[in-house]
Parts: C-alpha cells; structure tokens; sequence
C-alpha cells in the first residue's frame, strides 16, 4: 500500500490550481479517484469546469466558493467566514469519507491566510486522513506550519507576467 502524499503548489506565480490539475490527470490515467474542491471559486465559469466533466466520474470538481474573498469581493467578512466554514466542513466529510484516491483543496491556503481558516483544523486533518490519501493544498501565502508537515511543496516564482504590460485575463489563459 502507498503512503498519501501531502503536496503543496503555492507562490506568487501562475500555475498552481494548473499544477494540482496536472497532478490529478496523471493520477487518473493510473485509475485513481480525484476529487477537486475550490474555495474561492464558485461563482464563475472556470474552463477547467467543463474539461474535468470530461474525465467523469474518476475526476470530479465541486466549487465551494462565493467568488473571491478579499480584493473585489461582493461578501461580508461574516459571509465569507459563514462560506469557508460550511466548505471546510465539506471538505472534511469527503477527505474522511476514504472514496477519493486524491483530494485537492484549491485556494485553500489562501482562507488560512486570511484568518478564516484556523491552520491547526487542516493540521489536524493531515493526521485523520486515510493514510493512502494524497492531499493537495494550493493558493499563495502557504502557512510555515503546513510546509513543515507536507511532503512535497512547490514554489511557483512569477518571473513576468502579460498583466505588467496592461494585457487582462483571457479565456483559456486565466479562466
């Protein structure tokens, strides 16, 4: 039996939800479960929506969020807490529930840094997990404690991005 992996794509460069996306088409291929759930996310309709419909039912995606929850945001404080918890709460049933192979928590440290996530809850969850169960965590601003318990962590460093040059998000690119 394998041991789950704990695997982290963070940093202020593009390509982390890309990343875990990655990660899960590879594990699909090999015949595991992939579950996706998006905690910011939710009120668009994101391109890797209708691609991972595609790879139904091994890959399944559930966005959780209401849509961002700091710069633009339409939410309260309190709706955003209200949202995250009730995700959070989601997200615990289905990584304890053991029908997943792998489960990734997009933008999930995204919440932790913003205080709407206490880090000792997903800590805690790292430890009640299936022990097959690969978990991966993305969003910037990962928490020191998290690098310290995961096993694999990647740091994605923009080097240049097209918004510098006025150029805005397209579809297929950044959504």
């Amino acid at each position: 039996m394998n041991k789950g992996l704990i695997i982290v794509f963070t940093g202020n460069g593009k390509g982390k939800t890309t990343a875990a996306i990655g990660q899960a088409m590879r594990a699909v291929g090999q015949g595991l479960k992939i579950l996706m759930l998006q905690f910011i996310k939710g009120t668009w309709n994101y391109g890797e929506l209708e691609s991972i419909k595609r790879l139904g039912p091994d890959f399944k995606i559930k966005p959780l969020g209401k849509g961002f929850v700091r710069s633009n945001s339409k939410l309260s404080e309190n709706e955003a807490k209200e949202n995250v918890t009730q995700s959070w709460n989601q997200a615990r049933n289905e990584i304890l529930s053991d029908e997943y192979d792998m489960v990734i928590l997009d933008e999930v440290n995204y919440v932790i840094s913003y205080g709407l996530l206490p880090v000792e809850e997903v800590l805690t969850l790292f430890e009640e997990k299936p022990d097959r169960l690969h978990l991966i965590l993305t969003g910037r601003d990962v928490h020191k404690s998290i690098v310290e318990k995961a096993d694999l962590v990647t740091e994605m460093k923009e080097v240049k991005h097209q918004y510098s040059k006025g150029i805005k998000a397209q579809k297929g690119i950044e959504f």
